[in-house]
């Protein structure tokens, strides 16, 4: 385990940059996962990290060092910071102290949708965009696929809010949504609050592409003329829709209530 005290350490310089710059993450290609969950989420469903990051009162907690026991005895490089300096990374308010750095992977689309999956067009909130992912891998859903607009989903926000959905599901960003829906195999189900057919009468036992779009926007006129169906999730009350992630996890369950009816 190798400690870092300075301030001025390149290599701390350059996890400040990547915990506080979208940019720096995009450039780089690598992020950081905070907590004990995606740390272990990632070491059973990924693998090796590039590196553990630990703060030094950590090293009292028995999950802390359970990660660090599995990591070191495969080699992997583990680096204790000072707590000060660790908080100054990390952006998880009481948190236990440790996170991975790890590569973020690129994705190119290589063919057409052929089974269930997600299209964000311009979900702009990380919040959302995690919340989605994480309704998405409960689902079953595996494949999502995000447009430029679209939040960066390997940020810590989007990480947090998925709870490690990331590591059972392939994303695609910077996507062309309306070259993959020309292209989809699949039927393609848009989101909209003026669609007048009802979700819960489209059959959906078949694989489905989601297209869920801004937030305050909605899914794009292009995209919404270039679905199979579009459709509305009736609502009782004096609201004038659902929230964007609220709305994909409806429409996921109905269709995994569909399929086992």
């Amino acid at each position: 385990m190798k400690t870092i005290t300075s301030r001025d350490n390149a290599q701390y310089k350059e996890l400040v940059k990547l915990a506080g710059s979208s940019q720096a993450r995009r450039k780089s290609g690598r992020t950081l996962l905070d907590g004990v969950h995606l740390c272990q989420s990632y070491l059973q469903l990924r693998g090796l990290p590039e590196q553990c990051v630990v703060s030094e009162g950590s090293l009292q907690n028995p999950e802390v060092m359970d990660i660090i026991g599995q990591l070191e005895a495969q080699r992997a490089h583990v680096l204790a910071l000072p707590d000060a300096l660790y908080n100054a990374v990390s952006q998880v308010e009481h948190g236990v102290g440790v996170m991975f750095l790890i590569a973020t992977p690129e994705r190119a689309v290589t063919a057409p949708v052929s089974v269930s999956a997600v299209l964000l067009d311009g979900v702009q909130d990380p919040g959302n965009v995690g919340s989605i992912l994480r309704s998405a891998a409960a689902a079953g859903i595996t494949q999502v696929y995000c447009s430029a607009g679209t939040a960066f989903c390997w940020s810590p926000k989007v990480l947090r809010a998925a709870m490690g959905a990331h590591f059972v599901l392939d994303i695609f960003e910077n996507v062309d949504l309306a070259e993959l829906v020309r292209g989809a195999k699949v039927q393609t189900l848009a989101t909209s609050g003026y669609a007048t057919q009802r979700l819960y009468d489209v059959d959906l036992r078949a694989p489905t592409a989601w297209l869920f779009g801004h937030e305050g926007q909605g899914v794009a006129d292009d995209l919404l003329s270039m679905a199979t169906h579009q459709v509305v999730i009736p609502h009782l009350g004096q609201v004038e829709s659902l929230n964007v992630a609220a709305c994909a996890a409806v429409c996921f369950f109905e269709q995994v209530r569909q399929n086992q009816a």
